[in-house]
């Protein structure tokens, strides 16, 4: 009988050491992660692909092995079906450079010249584009006018182009042409005040190759399948945006738009790319 008590008694303990194994324990949360466990996640998992992966470096290149390079300015329209994610509202192109410039992320450079020759402090950058008008005002309770000042922020709609700024070149080392962007100014549309369009002013300009780090963090909106990781830095790499040539290096400096206008700019501009193409075409023989 004390023998099967025995048995008894353990089973019990370990059926009560069973149940209370099953209830689920009090999850002790910090103010650090109140904010975690209150947002739910807008997504099946959380994606981590883009915040791990590590921007490759580009090719070392011998000056001895330029064989020929030509540098190139182009115009990118939001506009266009192709550019449509630039203009994505949720975090637009030019909000992410804005951002890191007023940030310290990445340098932004002074549109007196297209050569990276003077830096701005993020404070001028932050200042870019923002206008102070001062409105009349009626206090509630008085009725008394009353002057107020309103700081009028860019907005980010109202960047309809960028300018781009490469080199193609041909590597004899690895006998292929290559291109790398050098720099990238978004454009903004300057009016009357009438309202009639005058010219177009770039911003400021930013260096690329210093930039990559910054765009590889920041995804791109993909029509085809929302799972793949792209990047502005994929974007531009792979060169997945619809362009047109508005310059190339010339002994006058001078634009497309300097010496023609209308169709015969788009024309001036294929005549310039097939150029190029012809240039890489005719080095070989079949």
């Amino acid at each position: 009988m004390n023998f099967k008590f025995f048995i008894g008694c353990i089973v019990c303990l370990f059926t009560v050491q069973l149940a209370f194994a099953q209830v689920p324990r009090e999850v002790i949360r910090t103010e650090e992660d109140e904010e975690e466990y209150d947002t739910p996640l807008d997504d099946i998992v959380e994606k981590r692909i883009i915040n791990e992966r590590r921007v490759l470096p580009y090719d070392p290149i011998r000056e001895a092995d330029i064989f020929w390079e030509k540098r190139i300015w182009r115009i990118i329209d939001v506009r266009e079906k192709m550019n449509l994610p630039f203009a994505y509202p949720e975090e637009p192109f030019f909000t992410i450079l804005m951002t890191a410039a007023m940030e310290g992320e990445i340098t932004a450079y002074g549109t007196e010249d297209d050569k990276f020759s003077y830096p701005l402090e993020p404070e001028e950058v932050a200042s870019m584009g923002a206008t102070v008008d001062t409105i009349i005002t009626f206090d509630p309770e008085t009725y008394e006018e009353q002057i107020q000042v309103v700081r009028n922020d860019l907005n980010p709609e109202d960047i309809k182009q960028f300018r781009m700024k490469e080199i193609w070149f041909f590597d004899e080392e690895s006998s292929r042409l290559d291109v790398r962007i050098l720099g990238i100014a978004p454009l903004r549309d300057e009016y009357d005040e009438n309202g009639n369009y005058k010219y177009t002013l770039p911003l400021f300009w930013v260096y690329y190759p210093d930039c990559r780090e910054t765009l590889a963090r920041y995804q791109v909106f993909n029509a085809g399948n929302d799972a793949s990781p792209l990047t502005w830095e994929d974007l531009m790499e792979m060169r997945y945006f619809s362009s047109y040539i508005s310059q190339e290096s010339n002994v006058y400096d001078r634009k497309i738009q300097d010496y023609l206008s209308g169709v015969d700019m788009l024309l001036e501009a294929e005549k310039i790319r097939l150029e190029i193409f012809n240039f890489e075409h005719d080095l070989w023989e079949f």
